[in-house]
């Protein structure tokens, strides 16, 4: 029986992603070019609706028809898992020991508590799958840049896309055949290095002069490389980001600016982020160790088990010029760091410097204003997502 409609739901390991998901599905998180979303798009050649959190759930389409499959938005697509979820019957999961992956069903499914009460039930008959390797699964932040390489790779596979770098300017040194080049692209005299893996430059991208990148990397549209940058592979710049400086296996979503000098390493950057001038992470400790970095869910440092692991930074965050970021430090939503010396490796959720909390309403003007240098408004959708997570940080 042929799939005629698609629900991603998020995953039990949501609030392990967290602040990344703290304004967003999991479905939206950005890993390689695409989002989660627009992959099982991609893979299904459907349209995809997404079951969230009772706060998001507006900002999304959700709704059931018959012959449904659910998703769970935390396990990456490949083409083995497709298969696997196209064979499933109605009423039938597909798990992975005992976690739902996929199900398919014409029972309405109003809530993940739903989808929670049907892993716990005997209900639906399952698929057991027990190969499914772990790598595809995202539990942690960290995942994110791990793994951004491969799905650079993934996605290029995906999208059915064909090399083509001799659009690009002769003023330009190209090395390795993997360039692949959108529409309206503008780039001058600048090195691209693909020999080691894949370079994306979307649609209407920008890389100004005298950049040096090296693959695997994404531009997203209207995305800029800032003059003289230097891009290590294995990193993403979303759309309408502006990146200058050094930067290595590092993922930023969109809508976000590191407009100058310093340094980005292993770090994952939400939407709508700011980091000063000359602001820089550590992503390596001193003594070599694995990094440790904050769980929402744990309430503690957790290891990462990753001997190179930078920042975390959730929607909205912004940091003063001259910032120096610790191994493995996490920033909350609308949070403003600006003092002196190494801010805290948690800093939480409408955090105002290192001892203040971010007025809801001010935080509503800042990102109007931010918003509006892109032409789009603050929603009422967006100002009660923030007020939900300053009501509960």
């Amino acid at each position: 029986m042929s799939i005629q409609h698609i629900v991603l739901f998020d995953g039990k390991q949501r609030n392990h992603l967290l602040p990344l998901t703290a304004t967003r599905a999991v479905a939206d998180i950005r890993i390689g070019i695409l989002t989660i979303k627009e992959k099982w798009r991609n893979y299904f050649n459907l349209d995809i609706d997404v079951l969230t959190q009772e706060y998001l759930q507006n900002k999304y389409t959700f709704q059931q028809t018959e012959n449904t499959v659910f998703v769970n938005a935390n396990y990456l697509p490949t083409f083995n898992l497709l298969n696997d979820i196209q064979s499933l019957n109605e009423n039938q999961t597909l798990k992975n020991r005992t976690e739902i992956i996929a199900f398919r069903t014409n029972q309405l499914i109003s809530s993940l508590d739903h989808i929670q009460q049907i892993e716990k039930s005997n209900e639906y008959g399952d698929k057991q799958i027990n190969t499914i390797d772990s790598t595809f699964i995202l539990t942690h932040p960290w995942n994110i840049f791990s793994w951004n390489g491969q799905e650079i790779k993934n996605d290029i596979k995906l999208l059915g896309l064909k090399p083509n770098p001799e659009k690009l300017s002769s003023t330009n040194t190209l090395l390795g055949d993997e360039i692949y080049v959108g529409e309206n692209v503008s780039c001058e005299c600048s090195v691209l290095n693909a020999k080691n893996g894949p370079i994306y430059l979307a649609n209407d991208s920008e890389i100004m002069e005298g950049c040096t990148v090296r693959g695997a990397f994404a531009l997203g549209e209207h995305a800029t490389l800032k003059m003289q940058a230097k891009i290590y592979g294995d990193t993403t710049i979303g759309k309408y980001s502006k990146v200058g400086g050094e930067v290595s296996n590092s993922v930023i979503f969109g809508y976000s600016n590191k407009g100058h000098d310093g340094f980005l390493g292993n770090s994952v950057i939400g939407e709508w982020c700011n980091l000063g001038a000359d602001t820089n992470n550590s992503n390596l400790k001193n003594n070599y160790g694995k990094v440790s970095a904050w769980s929402y869910p744990e309430k503690k440092y957790i290891d990462t088990n990753l001997q190179f692991c930078g920042l975390i930074m959730g929607d909205h965050a912004k940091a003063a010029i001259n910032t120096q970021f610790n191994t493995g430090t996490v920033v909350g939503v609308c949070a403003n760091i600006f003092d002196a010396g190494f801010p805290p490796k948690f800093v939480p959720d409408f955090s105002w410097g290192n001892s203040a909390v971010f007025d809801l309403e001010k935080a509503y003007e800042v990102a109007q204003r931010v918003m509006e240098r892109r032409n789009i408004n603050l929603s009422e959708i967006d100002k009660n997502i923030l007020k939900h997570i300053f009501e509960n940080r």
